[in-house]
């Protein structure tokens, strides 16, 4: 790198800095003497979530840097402007500015509230237009200013839209203005993105697919190292979207074990990048076999999908009904196609073939076989989810529930 991103106290400005990868660039910035804007909205403990914007500049300031926590939410203009306001009147200017505030929510068009697709565009798109547009004023006065946002590739192939077009089109937003701003302050300021190839452990990552899934991912040093990596190139590196592994292997990494939270497990690839495809054929018994067209006939009395449900009403209880509380539904096809059902909201619960007795919470369409290796522990939800081949609709936390049931499950398949 030719620049050292904390030399002479440059400035970063992050959003959503309180936790996750963005406080992980922070406090890697930090050990470089760094003077950190920390914009985000956790300003009290969560009750799911670990860290404050206050407990991020404790750890920022412990590791040699300085700290400005500022409670902002990125969807409001006036917050913003404050906290720029504040950055520059505190460290005398901004530097860098990091795009990492992000809102999910993995559902299809019917399944999302109106009220989650404003959050996902206002966060995600909106966000990063109105940070970006507020910096800028002060990058353009810095020796080496970069905007990073964290998103992907623009990647137009269907399957990343057809199951959380919302999400989708809110991202890839955060990607369009990394392809306008560095094509419009071009010589002035790079403008890049940065997108993990695996899945990253974080807490959100592990609210999407529960504690177990952390053994799948990377830790958020590998992004934290990547955008060090891009940050530190001059402002002639600009207009690219970079996949943190891709970069680190220019800069010399050939061990990428260091950033396995789970050294030897298969890694779950990332949304919106093709080779998370062939990644995933190459998984042993984790392979995703894909959905194949099947008729809707009703479902065989026997075969292993009839022996798993057989094995489901065994385990079901009044405390799994109680803690899942939802219906689920399942759409097979291939070779062993029907609709079955599993029942965890009422009464002691139930389950079989057909249509299940109320409005379903959660649909899920997969093939037969899939079902079966699910059940049995040899495939994860998340990873099919993830690649594509798994359709979800419906609430997601309840999809996540169910993972509860395949683990005690797995003893008896």
């Amino acid at each position: 790198a030719l620049y050292h991103v904390g030399e002479s106290g440059q400035t970063l400005f992050i959003t959503g800095a309180s936790r996750g990868i963005g406080k992980a660039i922070a406090l890697k910035a930090a050990k470089d003497g760094a003077n950190v804007v920390i914009a985000a909205k956790t300003a009290q403990a969560h009750p799911k979530l670990p860290g404050t914007i206050y407990t991020a500049a404790e750890e920022i300031e412990a590791l040699g840097g300085k700290a400005l926590p500022c409670i902002v939410d990125v969807r409001d203009e006036k917050q913003i402007g404050e906290a720029v306001e504040q950055a520059v009147r505190k460290f005398g200017g901004i530097d860098i500015l990091v795009n990492n505030a992000s809102a999910i929510n993995l559902t299809g068009t019917l399944e999302t509230p109106m009220k989650k697709v404003d959050l996902m565009l206002g966060v995600n798109l909106r966000g990063t237009y109105l940070t970006s547009k507020l910096c800028i004023p002060h990058l353009l006065k810095s020796k080496n200013p970069h905007i990073l946002n964290l998103s992907p590739p623009l990647n137009l192939n269907p399957i990343w839209f057809k199951n959380h077009t919302a999400y989708t089109m809110a991202k890839y937003g955060m990607s369009m203005c990394v392809l306008g701003m560095a094509e419009e302050f071009r010589g002035s300021i790079a403008v890049n993105a940065l997108w993990p190839k695996t899945a990253i452990q974080t807490a959100a990552m592990e609210m999407l697919g529960g504690a177990e899934v952390g053994k799948q991912c990377r830790n958020v040093d590998i992004m934290s190292d990547a955008a060090y990596a891009i940050l530190g190139k001059p402002r002639s590196y600009t207009g690219n979207f970079i996949i943190d592994e891709e970069i680190l292997k220019t800069e010399g990494i050939k061990d990428f074990d260091i950033y396995a939270v789970a050294p030897g497990n298969a890694l779950l690839p990332d949304f919106f990048l093709d080779e998370a495809e062939a990644l995933v054929q190459n998984m042993g018994d984790q392979v995703v076999i894909p959905v194949a067209k099947g008729d809707s006939r009703s479902a065989a009395t026997s075969g292993p999908i009839a022996e798993t449900f057989n094995i489901i009403k065994g385990v079901l209880n009044p405390d799994i009904v109680k803690s899942t509380g939802g219906v689920y539904k399942f759409n097979l096809s291939g070779e062993h196609a029907g609709v079955w059902f599993i029942d965890m909201k009422n009464g002691g619960g139930s389950a079989g073939s057909g249509e299940p007795p109320v409005k379903a919470d959660v649909v899920m369409t997969m093939d037969s076989a899939d079902f079966t290796k699910m059940f049995a522990g040899k495939l994860k939800p998340t990873m099919a989810f993830m690649s594509g081949k798994l359709m979800i609709k419906g609430d997601m936390t309840l999809a996540i529930k169910m993972e509860k049931m395949m683990s005690m499950m797995k003893s008896k398949l």
